[in-house]
């Protein structure tokens, strides 16, 4: 048993040497003959590998733009991104997705034709990363590990929002990637349902300590999942303030009515606060 636990914790060292993201200056203009909208100006962030970082700030304020470029489906403007030292968008180098980096977003991406299991299974069995029966033996060890090992057989379309993030998130993980970048998964989901996917996450977090890179509004979210919480400003966004989150891992939901969780969330609204009344007041200045 010794001998498993060391074995499972020199996995777990060797997967979190990879994923480092160095986001340098970031700076990101649509229409830059026309409108001339600035997204981004001056966007900087260390991400360690293995860290979950959450991203809060007021909407419009550049951080799904910034998602985009990391996944590379948008390109910069200025600055650089470097993933574990080597370039990955710059602005002689386009961004373009690639197994190191899934996305996982508010609305899902199942395959409503394929079964859970086969949702599962497509990334590596397509890649060549695995055969079938590998892929699926992973597959059935990752579903059970967030409740969903007796709905193999079932289709997206059977399943609760909240179930159907959790087979797309460890539909992501199957992959191996360096990155997991996920674009408020839980947005819409009530407030039971978003609990429990919590957990789930954090579950699956905790199995492979992959870098997530997490967007949200909800501020209780941010602070119980990552590690770090980056505040941006409204637009055009930048870092305003980074929080360490002290709490100890494996996380507790009873830790969110401790009294230094709550201390962090009223330092946290009161930056985002600010941020949210500068967006409002220039929106009703573009308006006017």
């Amino acid at each position: 048993m010794d001998m498993m636990l060391d074995q499972t914790s020199k996995k777990t060292a060797e997967r979190a040497e990879t994923g480092a993201l160095s986001i340098r200056d970031v700076g990101k203009i649509y229409d830059p003959e026309g409108v001339h909208v600035e997204a981004l100006a001056d966007c900087s962030m260390e991400i360690a590998s293995g860290d979950f970082v959450a991203i809060v700030g007021p909407s419009g304020c550049g951080k799904s733009t910034l998602l985009n470029i990391m996944a590379g489906f948008d390109n910069l403007t200025s600055g650089e991104i470097l993933l574990d030292g080597q370039p990955l968008a710059t602005l002689d180098r386009a961004p373009s997705p690639g197994p190191d980096r899934v996305v996982v977003f508010q609305h899902g991406a199942l395959f409503p034709w394929k079964t859970v299991l086969e949702n599962v299974v497509y990334g590596p069995v397509t890649q060549g990363g695995m055969n079938f029966s590998r892929a699926s033996e992973r597959a059935r060890e990752m579903l059970a590990r967030v409740g969903l090992n007796s709905i193999e057989e079932s289709y997206p379309g059977q399943l609760s929002s909240g179930m159907q993030r959790r087979v797309e998130i460890t539909r992501a993980l199957i992959n191996n990637p360096k990155i997991l970048l996920l674009d408020e998964p839980y947005r819409a989901m009530d407030t039971v349902t978003k609990a429990a996917s919590h957990q789930y996450l954090l579950e699956l977090y905790d199995m492979t300590r992959k870098t997530i890179f997490f967007i949200t509004h909800d501020l209780d979210e941010a602070l119980y999942l990552s590690d770090t919480v980056h505040i941006m400003t409204s637009r055009p966004g930048y870092i305003k303030k980074s929080m360490t989150v002290d709490l100890p891992r494996p996380r507790e939901y009873a830790m969110t009515t401790s009294t230094r969780f709550l201390e962090m969330k009223s330092e946290l609204m009161d930056a985002v606060h600010q941020e949210a009344v500068k967006a409002f007041q220039a929106g009703e200045r573009e308006m006017a």
